[in-house]
């Protein structure tokens, strides 16, 4: 995206060489022009027909913005943003983008929001949907007011995307009511209600909306806000799944492998985790190293369940690095290497996977990757174990929210879904 605006710079480096075109815009900066005086900027930055120098870039950028250059100001946005010849300041790099967006260019918009910012998230929602700076467009307003709820921000900025929402779920969006049924199942925005999150997710699933049919299988699964019913969920899985959704055919496929309102078929099973896997989701991915590693539906092949397990682990799934890790631990269908088990199990760990933090656990304690290291080794078993006896009533009275919080303090959350793999190190 930076690089965006400096194509008219390239070119004329291209044709007149650097020299000539620093020289150019000196004279143009120095002439006020702020035009020439970001372009100057950026032959500093770069070291463009002059020694790089970033403080003086940073100053003729600062020139440049406060002459009312929205790239400019973009410019200096990035500056404060990154710490390029200025000490870096959030503060100032948010205030920069936003004059840069009011001046309608679309960098500035994208800056406002780049890194996950919220509340940048949110203003570029308001100018979308208010034509600030840019042309009105409610689609994006839509979007952008989405990931700045999604990030976290306060319960205005809740409150104004669930009630976005709300109006697209009443005038029959698909993608609306999936998404508002997702704000009534987590209390976002508005009071919990599962059964009014349940009504939203069968409207967009009988809209075909994919994410919604796959969404209503979940809430059929798990009897959220209306009775359990396998034979429903399957249906809707299936849907979903049929629709080219890539969730829907990963749950599809463990419909298949347990026999979940199907009967098991382990062929079908492996033949939906190969789709899912294929079209990018981690858990299908997942779900399909470990079909290869452990010849569920197909050929054993270590080879390729490394593979697939390095992919899944790779997109951040906390199942696929503690399996990932076991694989490296052993040497299945790759050079073992101690130190990248380490590595992974420890990611899953801090993923919250309570087998990746038992692993971890183990190889602290023997000192398998890593230094021997007694007292963590401890805290990983302790408080895992400790949510284990909660959890399943040993030696205790069972109690699942005492066992959550456990399992949070040993790996910041706890996933009860281990798949069909249990891979703890012995």
């Amino acid at each position: 995206m930076e690089n965006t605006q400096y194509n008219e710079i390239n070119e004329i480096q291209t044709n007149e060489g650097d020299e000539k075109e620093f020289q150019w815009y000196l004279q143009s900066a120095e002439g006020g022009n702020n035009d020439g005086q970001n372009g100057l900027g950026y032959c500093y930055e770069k070291g463009i027909g002059t020694i790089e120098d970033e403080e003086k870039a940073f100053q003729w950028y600062l020139k440049s913005a406060e002459g009312g250059n929205s790239t400019g100001q973009y410019n200096l946005g990035r500056c404060y943003r990154k710490g390029i010849g200025t000490t870096k300041n959030k503060e100032k790099a948010f205030q920069w983008y936003l004059k840069s967006a009011e001046g309608g260019n679309s960098d500035g918009q994208n800056g406002l929001a780049e890194g996950g910012n919220s509340t940048g998230q949110y203003k570029l929602g308001c100018h979308y949907e208010n034509g600030i700076g840019t042309t009105k467009d409610n689609e994006k307003a839509f979007q952008w007011y989405s990931k700045s709820a999604e990030g976290g921000n306060n319960n205005g900025q809740y409150n104004l995307a669930f009630e976005w929402y709300l109006e697209s779920a009443e005038n029959g969006n698909s993608e609306g009511q999936n998404n508002l049924g997702y704000f009534y199942r987590n209390g976002i925005g508005t009071i919990k209600n599962e059964e009014k999150a349940f009504q939203w997710f069968l409207k967009s699933a009988e809209g075909g909306n994919s994410y919604g049919q796959n969404n209503l299988g979940y809430i059929y699964r798990n009897g959220i806000g209306t009775t359990k019913d396998n034979e429903k969920a399957f249906g809707w899985y299936l849907k979903s799944a049929e629709g080219g959704n890539s969730d829907g055919q990963n749950n599809l496929g463990n419909c298949y492998l347990y026999g979940i309102g199907t009967k098991i078929d382990k062929r079908k099973a492996f033949q939906w985790h190969l789709k899912s896997a294929e079209g990018g989701d981690s858990n299908g991915q997942y779900n399909l190293g470990n079909c290869y590693l452990l010849g569920i539906g197909t050929k054993k092949d270590k080879k390729k369940a490394f593979e697939w397990y390095l992919k899944s682990a790779e997109n951040g799934n906390s199942k696929g690095q503690n399996n990932l890790g076991y694989i490296y631990r052993n040497g299945i269908g790759t050079t073992k290497d101690e130190v990248k088990a380490f590595q992974w199990f420890l990611k899953s760990a801090e993923g919250g996977n309570s087998c990746g933090q038992n692993n971890l656990g183990y190889v602290y304690r023997k000192g398998i990757g890593t230094t021997k290291d007694k007292v963590k080794a401890f805290q990983c078993f302790g408080q895992y174990n400790l949510g284990c006896c909660y959890e399943k009533g040993i030696g205790t009275t069972k109690d699942k929210k005492i066992a959550f919080q456990w399992y949070s303090k040993s790996g910041k959350g706890h996933d009860p879904l281990r798949g069909s793999l249990r891979t703890l190190v012995e």
